[in-house]
C-alpha cells in the first residue's frame, strides 16, 4: 500500500499508473505552498469529480486540528494538482454551507470513513473545491 512520500514519488514517476487507484477509491496529488516555509508541499488525497471541479476533504482522519495542506491553501489558495498525467493549476476554496451537504455525500460515497471521522472531532470537516485555472 502506498502512503505519504512513497505514494507521491510513485504517482509522479508513473503519471498516476501507481497511486491513482488507492484502496478502492481514487487519489490525486495536491501541492500547496507552505505558509511558513514558502516551500512546495505535496500530499496524496482522495478526490471525486463534481462537474469541472475536483473535491477533496480536509479530514486528517478526524483529528481536532486540520491538515497542514488545508492551512496552507487557506493562506494561498492557488495550488497545483495532478490527476494521473494531467498537471494543472487550480484555485482552492472551502465549500459553502449551502453546497456542502451535496458535496459531502459525493465524498462519503467514495470514502465512507469520512462519516466516522466526524464523530471523532468537534471540528467542522471542510470539503474543498478545486477549480482549474484556465488562463
Amino acid at each position: 500500500m502506498l502512503f505519504g512520500k512513497e505514494h507521491v514519488d510513485r504517482y509522479i514517476a508513473t503519471d498516476g499508473a501507481e497511486g491513482h487507484e488507492w484502496q478502492g477509491t481514487t487519489a490525486l496529488l495536491l501541492t500547496t505552498v507552505g505558509r511558513k516555509s514558502g516551500e512546495p508541499r505535496t500530499s496524496p488525497l482522495i478526490y471525486q469529480r463534481h462537474g469541472d471541479d475536483l473535491l477533496i476533504v480536509a479530514s486528517k482522519g478526524g483529528a481536532d486540528e486540520p491538515p497542514l495542506w488545508y492551512l496552507n491553501l487557506r493562506e494561498n489558495p492557488e495550488v497545483e494538482v495532478q490527476v494521473l498525467g494531467d498537471r494543472f493549476r487550480a484555485r482552492a476554496r472551502t465549500a459553502t454551507p449551502e453546497e456542502k451537504p451535496e458535496l459531502w455525500s459525493i465524498m462519503t460515497a467514495a470514502w465512507p470513513a469520512y462519516d466516522e471521522y466526524t464523530k471523532k472531532t468537534d471540528r467542522e470537516i471542510p470539503v474543498v473545491v478545486l477549480e482549474r485555472i484556465t488562463s
